[in-house]
C-alpha cells in the first residue's frame, strides 16, 4: 500500500513538473540578477563620477535612470547622490534671471533657460519633491516652465530628444501643482514636434527637420531615423502616459503613437538583439548601440507592465533586447558599453565598441534594468 502511494505521489510530480516546463519564463532572467546588475552598473558609475556636475541633458538624464534604480531598490545612497547633484545645481537648469534674455535654440550657456535641455534636470527635482516635499526644490521648475507657457510659441520641442526632456517634466508638474496648462501646453508643443518630424508612414520621428526624407537619406538612400532619437521620444511617452490622468482628453493620441512606434521598432530590431543607429538602413552605421536600444527595452517593458503593449506580441521583443544589454552591453566590471557618444545622426564609419560610454547611457540601462524588476515582480 505505501508502495502505491509513493508511485502515485511520484507521477503527480512528474505531472506537475511537466506542466511548469510548458511554460516558459517571461525572460531568461531572474529579479535577483537584475537586481544584481543595477547594483553594479550604478556602483560602478557612481563611484567613478562625482554627483557636482552641471545640470545640463547628458548628466541629467542620467539621473532620470538613478531615481528609477532608487524606486526599485530603495538604496539611500542612490537618493543622495541625486540629492546633492541637484543640491549642487541649486536646483536649476539654466541659471540666467533676465527673462527678456532667454532663449531656446541649442546652447549651453545659462541664457539658455528655455532650452529643453537646461529643463530635464526638473523631472529628477519633481521626483525629489514627491519623496520630502519642499518648496525650494520645484521653485525654479515652476518660474521656468510657467513662464514658457505664458508665451504665444510652440516650437519649443524642434528636435526629438527634446521629447523626452521635456514632456515627462510637464505632467510630473501637473501632478504637483495640479495646474491644468501643463497638459494643455504639453499637447499644443506635441502637436508642433509631431508637424515637423513625425513620418507617419513609418510612425517614427526624424532627429529634427533637417533629417526629413528625401531632404536627407541614409547612404543607401533610405529613410533615416536615428536609434537615440527615436528611443528619446519612445521612452518619454512611456513616462507621460505614466503620469497622464487617466481621463486626458488627448491621452489616446499619446498611446496612438506610442503603440504604433512599438510596431515599427518591433520590425527593426535585429536578430541580436540591439537596434541599428540607423533603424531602417542596418548597413548605415552597423553594428550594436546601447542607449537606443535600452530606451526601447524600457518603452516596451513598461506597456507590457501597463497593459499598453500586448504581452505576447512584446515579450519576445524585450526577451532579444535584454539579452543584448545583459551579455553584451554590460562589461564584466559593470561598465556599459556600445554607447554612441553625444551626437543627433548615425555617422557611418563612427567606432562604437565595449569602451564607449556615456552618462545618458547609464541611465537609459538603469531605466530599462528597473522595468524589467516590474514585471518579474507581477
Amino acid at each position: 500500500m505505501k508502495r502505491l502511494y509513493a508511485v502515485t505521489l511520484m507521477a503527480a510530480s512528474v505531472t506537475v513538473l511537466a506542466g511548469c516546463a510548458s511554460a516558459p519564463p517571461a525572460v531568461d532572467t531572474s529579479e535577483q540578477e537584475v537586481v544584481g546588475i543595477i547594483n553594479k552598473v550604478n556602483n560602478y558609475w557612481q563611484q567613478r563620477e562625482k554627483p557636482q556636475q552641471w545640470s545640463f541633458w547628458d548628466i541629467a538624464a542620467y539621473h532620470t535612470g538613478n531615481m528609477e534604480a532608487y524606486k526599485i531598490t530603495g538604496n539611500p545612497a542612490w537618493r543622495k547622490y541625486s540629492e546633492d547633484w541637484a543640491i549642487h545645481n541649486q536646483w536649476q537648469g539654466a541659471k540666467s534671471t533676465n527673462k527678456a534674455e532667454w532663449k531656446y535654440r541649442y546652447g549651453e550657456t545659462d541664457e539658455h533657460v528655455l532650452f529643453g535641455d537646461w529643463q530635464i534636470c526638473f523631472q529628477t527635482y519633481a521626483d525629489l519633491y514627491q519623496l520630502d516635499p519642499d518648496p525650494k526644490k520645484i521653485a525654479r521648475a515652476r518660474e521656468v516652465m510657467e513662464y514658457q507657457m505664458s508665451t504665444p510659441n510652440k516650437d519649443y520641442w524642434w528636435w526629438s530628444d527634446g521629447l523626452y526632456m521635456v514632456m515627462p517634466v510637464m505632467t510630473k508638474m501637473y501632478g504637483i501643482t495640479g495646474n491644468r496648462q501643463y497638459l494643455d501646453k504639453l499637447h499644443e508643443y506635441f502637436e508642433y514636434a509631431n508637424s515637423i518630424m513625425y513620418d507617419s508612414d513609418e510612425k517614427l520621428y526624424y532627429r529634427d527637420a533637417r533629417y526629413v526624407y528625401p531632404k536627407h537619406k541614409s547612404v543607401n538612400g533610405k529613410k533615416d531615423f536615428w536609434s537615440r532619437g527615436d528611443g528619446w521620444v519612445f521612452a518619454g511617452l512611456a513616462k507621460v502616459l505614466q503620469d497622464m490622468p487617466k481621463d486626458d482628453p488627448h491621452r489616446n493620441e499619446y498611446i496612438a503613437k506610442y503603440q504604433g512606434m512599438a510596431q515599427a521598432l518591433k520590425q527593426a530590431q535585429t536578430a541580436d538583439g540591439y537596434w541599428t543607429r540607423s533603424l531602417l538602413d542596418a548597413e548605415h552605421a552597423p553594428g550594436p548601440e546601447t542607449s537606443g536600444t535600452a530606451f526601447f527595452v524600457y518603452g516596451y517593458l513598461w506597456g507590457i507592465n501597463n497593459g499598453l503593449l500586448e504581452r505576447d506580441a512584446y515579450l519576445p521583443v524585450v526577451r532579444k533586447g535584454w539579452h543584448y544589454l545583459s551579455k553584451t552591453a554590460l562589461q564584466p566590471d559593470g561598465k556599459i558599453g556600445y554607447v554612441q557618444p553625444i551626437g543627433e545622426r548615425a555617422i557611418p564609419g563612427q567606432v562604437v565598441d565595449q569602451n564607449s560610454t556615456t552618462p545618458f547611457g547609464v541611465g537609459a540601462y538603469l531605466l530599462a534594468s528597473s522595468e524589467m524588476v516590474r514585471l518579474l515582480r507581477q
